[in-house]
């Protein structure tokens, strides 16, 4: 049974309870139980925090980015001699198995703050001399914007909330953050190593609660500067209709709809073992998961048998038991959701190859009560169904054969979304040939979830609009000034 932890929000370096008095009851979606008590901040909790960046900012931007990074390197190292203890609150909190939290999600936040401590030492500008018919010198002087709103996920709670935090603050800026209300403890944990750090109060800010009044307090608050945000594609459009008439920067990661495309001459033992773990880690709750297996019908018997025997020997459970590879679905209201487009799966002639529905879902007793799926193969469904066009952001994933290459990028590109693909494929000429086609935002070839922090990260199409790395988070989080000087 989990002990229920009583959250609060961080307001200028303090822990506040909200001022409604109001909290929100968090599940755990292993066994159903509550396992968090999160506020339910409304417009003055973020006024408040608002007020507390703003006061924070001048100090802050002012501070010289060795400083800066000092700070940052202080907080990668105390949350680095944490990370089992965060690891397993954010598995109790959303859900994943212990493992993937210990392996990915804690050491990729803690790499977030250290990777940008270090790029703020390194940043240069640009400079252009003009001599006829005036000398004179122009050069760009970058500024941090302000305050910046950021609002993150339930899926990979710490790892999506730092990837916001660390640029926003390494560039000077001072912060406003909602983490989700489904996944709050570790966010409010993160606050413990702030002031362990010694971040100056007010740099960093947390409010919790949920997205239609929290969020959108931060969204439409006149001082909050830019708005970081990741998210369903729905939430995206209307962030983008309330920031329009504000002429706010806005930065939106959304959903997907990924699909690997497998040819003929592809490693298929490789292939399927990492087509596997692309289509069901973290339960499938990644933007990044494969959901569409496009398969060259020459091999598809073959990858399919191999696939489904593969699926078959993860392990669904208890996500503490260091065993399991799948754990619970984020909530009662998501496990209906996916449960709902398996039916819809059959409904349309789809064949069930394995999962829910085929074989017994066993679990141990205190787990019972969870959100557990098993990693469900479908086939025999075409590129019309809902399992096809939606996101279901679920263990679910639809296997497809294709006869030509022209055949399996059309296909590929026929949803709304355009996040993320996969190609498989030992013909180098194919491999660039096939992503230069994809309308993908990331295309990874023969691997997936490389990633490389220098190299932009973002969507096409309804997957959201702006760009992540380096260079990137530099332009987003900063404001250019053009200098010149006659001489």
């Amino acid at each position: 049974m989990c002990d229920v932890k009583e959250i609060k929000n961080y307001i200028n370096g303090v822990f506040v309870e909200p001022k409604s008095g109001k909290f929100i009851e968090s599940l755990c979606p292993a066994t159903g139980l509550i396992n968090a008590k999160v506020p339910s901040s409304e417009t003055s909790d973020v006024d408040d925090a608002v007020q507390s960046a703003k006061q924070a900012f001048y100090g802050w931007s002012n501070t010289s980015p060795q400083d800066r990074c000092n700070i940052m390197r202080r907080i990668a190292d105390i949350l680095e001699s944490r990370l089992d203890e965060f690891a397993q609150l954010e598995s109790q909190d959303q859900g994943k198995p212990v493992t993937l939290a210990t392996s990915v999600d804690i050491p990729r936040a803690i790499y977030n703050f250290r990777f940008f401590a270090s790029v703020i030492l390194h940043e240069t500008d640009d400079c252009t001399h003009l001599t006829n018919p005036t000398n004179a010198l122009n050069y760009v002087h970058r500024m941090p914007v302000g305050v910046a709103g950021l609002i993150s996920p339930w899926n990979l709670p710490l790892y999506l909330l730092t990837w916001k935090i660390a640029p926003a603050i390494a560039f000077g800026n001072t912060c406003v953050a909602k983490p989700s209300e489904f996944t709050s403890v570790t966010a409010w944990k993160l606050c413990e190593v702030f002031t362990q750090a010694e971040l100056p109060p007010g740099v960093v800010n947390i409010v919790f609660g949920d997205g239609p009044t929290a969020g959108e307090a931060i969204v439409k608050h006149k001082d909050v500067s830019v708005i970081s945000f990741t998210g369903s594609t729905a939430v995206g459009h209307h962030i983008s209709e309330v920031v329009a008439p504000l002429c706010k920067p806005v930065s939106l990661e959304l959903g997907g709809k990924n699909a690997a495309l497998v040819f003929g001459d592809a490693n298929l033992d490789d292939c399927v073992q990492c087509c596997v773990r692309s289509s069901f880690a973290n339960q499938g709750e990644i933007c990044l998961c494969t959901s569409r297996i496009y398969v060259d019908s020459t091999i598809y018997e073959e990858f399919v048998a191999k696939f489904v025997q593969r699926t078959k020997l993860l392990k669904v459970g208890d996500p503490d038991d260091k065993s399991t590879n799948v754990g619970a679905l984020i909530s009662k209201q998501h496990w209906e959701k996916v449960k709902h487009y398996i039916n819809i799966a059959r409904d349309d002639g789809g064949k069930i190859e394995c999962g829910d529905g085929v074989e017994q879902l066993r679990l141990p007793q205190r787990v019972k009560g969870g959100f557990f799926i098993q990693p469900t193969v479908v086939t025999g469904v075409d590129d019309s169904s809902r399992c096809v066009q939606d996101e279901i952001f679920g263990p679910v994933v639809c296997i497809m054969p294709f006869n030509t290459e022209e055949e399996a990028v059309k296909r590929s590109n026929a949803v709304k979304y355009g996040l993320c693909a996969t190609v498989w494929t030992s013909d180098l000429a194919r491999a660039h040939r096939v992503s230069k086609k994809l309308e993908a935002g990331t295309v990874w070839v023969n691997c997936w979830m490389v990633r490389d922090l220098n190299m932009p990260f973002g969507g096409m199409k309804q997957s959201g609009i702006g760009r992540e790395s380096a260079k990137h988070s530099a332009e987003f989080f900063t404001e250019a000034k053009t200098v010149c000087i006659k001489y």
